[in-house]
């Protein structure tokens, strides 16, 4: 019997999630909350207005709706344990639980589970005072120029600096907008060709998906702020794939493991933001469900019944489900954002651009399609 879905969410991610699931023959309605403009009233996807932050609210909305399967597309929401919830309501529910999503949410928790397996990252330390913070990031034999603040609030709160002073400043600036007993993270600058690759996992074996690369600068020519991802790639051509499988073995496949054997066992999408340096191949961060552009060019090359493979996840079935992945296409995100972003700027004001215009990407011709709505652009066209 088809099923209505409910995927949180209000992003483009939500969109791709919704696009993606509506193709099923197992799926009846998508429901998405909040949702955007391109969710609104399309086809087998519309928008609902449950409260999303209060969990007993989305479980009630789901009872009444017979909703068969929730996906969280909202960060936050799982660090805030909304997985858990719903999960103890009996209600269907895919993403990892509250526990195992701080692998994305606190970075110096991250960190610490990264140096404790020998998985290669950027040298850090954390502090809880920007007197202390800056101290440290001019005592240092290495560029640290890298502050991040900690905790699922400030996920895309990542200063890239061009000076150890310009560090400094950034670490105390965002301790003065921390409550008491938040943490700073000053990091290691890397140097190199950033990556990301993500997989399905249901907290035993993993189903790798192709890399894409996300552009995170706002501007041409790696210039500006960074950002939550100004575009995406599928896949990457530049990237061999003896590479990319020592990626999911000794990074994606090593992660999981070690949750696992620390007692919290990951199942949902895990994605890391990796640079590609010199020295080898060192994380950068992870994710605990797709990244925005990168779930927009990921999914579209999917081959399955998307809904088939969720479900396969969450049942530990993926050893004998493996998904497969279009050898032959590519997918491109272009992102366009109100003026002001990623900091201050109008939401809710129309973004457009012309349809039908063609970039060249990796000498392939692409036609855009999207039109985009809100500050970051939340609407996306799939299939162009």
């Amino acid at each position: 019997m088809a099923q209505r879905v409910l995927v949180i969410g209000s992003g483009g991610r939500e969109h791709a999630l919704a696009w993606k699931l509506a193709q099923s023959p197992h799926v009846k309605h998508v429901f998405v909350a909040p949702g955007n403009a391109g969710t609104a009233d399309n086809g087998k996807i519309s928008n609902s207005a449950v409260l999303v932050s209060n969990h007993t609210i989305v479980t009630q909305f789901c009872k009444d709706h017979n909703i068969g399967l929730v996906l969280v597309g909202e960060e936050a929401l799982l660090a805030a344990g909304i997985v858990d919830d719903l999960r103890a309501a009996g209600v269907r529910c895919f993403g990892p639980s509250a526990k195992a999503a701080r692998l994305a949410s606190d970075t110096s928790l991250t960190k610490a589970f990264l140096d404790r397996h020998g998985i290669p990252t950027a040298r850090w330390k954390a502090f809880s005072s920007a007197q202390e913070a800056c101290r440290f990031i001019i005592s240092t034999d290495f560029p640290a120029r890298v502050v991040r603040a900690r905790g699922p609030a400030a996920r895309k709160e990542v200063t890239i600096t061009a000076s150890k002073e310009e560090a400094c400043r950034a670490a105390q600036e965002i301790m003065q907008d921390r409550m008491f007993g938040e943490m700073v993270v000053i990091e290691e600058l890397l140097q190199g060709e950033e990556l990301s690759c993500s997989c399905f996992t249901d907290g035993v074996t993993i189903a790798p998906m192709p890399p894409a690369q996300a552009h995170k600068r706002l501007l041409d020519g790696d210039q500006g702020p960074n950002t939550g991802g100004m575009g995406a790639y599928c896949p990457v051509p530049q990237v061999p794939e003896v590479l990319l499988e020592q990626i999911r073995g000794a990074i994606l496949q090593h992660v999981v493991d070690s949750m696992r054997q620390e007692g919290t066992a990951y199942v949902g999408v895990l994605q890391t933001s990796l640079m590609l340096t010199k020295e080898g191949v060192k994380i950068l961060n992870f994710k605990c469900q797709f990244g925005d552009p990168q779930c927009q060019v990921i999914l579209p090359l999917l081959k399955n019944d998307f809904y088939e493979v969720i479900q396969a996840t969450i049942d530990g079935k993926l050893c004998s489900f493996m998904p497969a992945w279009s050898e032959s296409s590519t997918a491109v995100c272009v992102v366009m954002a109100s003026a002001g972003y990623p900091g201050d700027c109008d939401r809710g004001m129309e973004v457009t651009g012309d349809r039908g215009k063609v970039f060249i990407v990796w000498g392939k011709k692409v036609t855009f399609g999207g039109v985009g709505a809100g500050c970051e652009g939340e609407r996306a066209d799939f299939g162009s």
